[in-house]
């Protein structure tokens, strides 16, 4: 099979004989990559090996009413953050995400019913504050990203979103919160959004995203419709998935999702639209590792009911 050539009949005769591919959309296997330190403290680059993933929870996360802990979620963010990057301090690991000169575009997520929230995106604030960058080089926006000259400017995105299913593609994460940087998102629901990774090569993004955040505090595990929203189908996972290659950290989240489905629902049962846009933006557009045995899955903190 030609990766870069994968058609959708290729997907689904792959989905049909694998059995990873019910938890990732695809089986297929190719070059690794893992983050690795350069040369005099540089930023990250990738080379092949694993895609390196850090999953942590803590079950304070998240209180009665689905109340979020600020302190909590900070502990989180920064235990995940230096176990991502082999630091031991936030403050180290942060060095290697930004430096005082850059611009930073922190692309959030406001869906009223599930926003990114307040607690994590202070979270990430305070770090970058921390790290040397001034207050007026920091942008936290969702709708209007495309034309707010902050962002138009960044040298630096990290991208932080909550982790559904979605009527669209599937699956709403860290691949799709991109979509408001194109002009007419509706462009890209072809397919069940097969091609949303493509949206990832545009200049205003291309190269920049140093740190993919999904928050799975409270994910959205069913839903029926595009305005079918139901807050029973939210559950308290209470984590938080976080990496450089943000495939790796949608596929994670698929899986655990998709294992919530079968634990609630007796049985495998596909969501409403197919998350196929995972696995080809790994096999179509090479943005990075769907595949399980591709991702070097860390886990940190609670472990009850931890579903993967």
């Amino acid at each position: 099979m030609n990766r870069k050539g994968l058609t959708r009949r290729d997907f689904l005769r792959t989905a049909a004989v694998a059995p990873l591919a019910n938890a990732v959309g695809c089986c297929c296997t190719g070059t690794k990559f893992v983050p690795v330190p350069e040369p005099d403290g540089a930023r990250l680059t990738q080379v092949a090996r694993l895609s390196k993933v850090v999953l942590v929870r803590d079950e304070r996360a998240v209180g009665e009413g689905r109340a979020h802990n600020p302190e909590v979620i900070q502990k989180m963010l920064d235990e995940a953050v230096m176990a991502l990057f082999g630091e031991r301090t936030p403050a180290a690991a942060w060095r290697r995400i930004v430096q005082p000169s850059d611009i930073v575009g922190v692309k959030t997520n406001v869906w009223n019913y599930l926003p990114t929230g307040a607690a994590l995106e202070g979270a990430i604030k305070k770090r970058l504050l921390e790290a040397g960058i001034s207050e007026d080089r920091i942008g936290i926006k969702d709708r209007g990203v495309l034309n707010d000259p902050l962002f138009q400017q960044a040298t630096v995105l990290i991208n932080a979103r909550p982790g559904r299913v979605h009527y669209w593609s599937g699956m709403g994460s860290c691949i799709k919160n991109y979509i408001l940087f194109v002009p007419k998102p509706s462009e890209h629901h072809g397919e069940a959004c097969a091609d949303l990774a493509a949206i990832w090569s545009l200049p205003i993004v291309k190269g920049k995203t140093q740190l993919n955040i999904l928050s799975m505090l409270t994910p959205l595990y069913h839903n029926i419709g595009p305005r079918g929203f139901n807050e029973a189908y939210l559950w308290p996972y209470r984590g938080l998935i976080v990496g450089r290659d943000p495939v790796a950290v949608d596929a994670t989240g698929y899986r655990i999702i998709q294992a919530k489905r079968r634990e609630v629902f007796g049985e495998e049962r596909p969501l409403e639209t197919s998350a196929h846009h995972i696995a080809l933006a790994d096999t179509r557009h090479d943005l990075g590792r769907s595949n399980p045995s591709d991702i070097d899955l860390v886990k940190l903190g609670w472990a009850d009911d931890i579903l993967i």
